[in-house]
């Protein structure tokens, strides 16, 4: 996974029950085996892309449902994702939806079809 090297993960906490040469979210990474690679500081060709990407999710998602609480919240998210976000076209897939790319890959083998 690759971030910016914002506080949210860079922070690190001081609480003597806490993995202090972690953040909490490098931990959990650590945890589901997941490598964190942080960009370059001052990178903004990267910051675009995060940035588009959460406003597109802003846009489709977080402004348009109401939430009563985090299980709620998981609930209504991985419903969006499977059923919107899985058909949404992408220019790195060819402007293909990662179902259909994931389709083109299960029947021919290959995702350039």
């Amino acid at each position: 996974m690759q971030t910016d090297n914002g506080p949210e993960f860079t922070k690190r906490f001081t609480k003597a029950s806490l993995d202090e040469d972690f953040t909490l979210f490098e931990r959990k990474l650590k945890e589901l085996g997941i490598k964190h690679k942080k960009i370059r500081p001052f990178t903004p060709r990267h910051n675009g892309k995060v940035e588009r990407s959460h406003r597109k999710d802003n846009e489709r998602f977080y402004a348009t449902h109401c939430f009563f609480s985090f299980e709620d919240f998981s609930r209504q998210l991985k419903r969006y994702n499977y059923r919107d976000y899985n058909c949404f076209p992408m220019r790195p897939l060819g402007w293909k939806s990662p179902k259909d790319t994931l389709h083109d890959f299960i029947k021919y083998g290959v995702t350039y079809v």
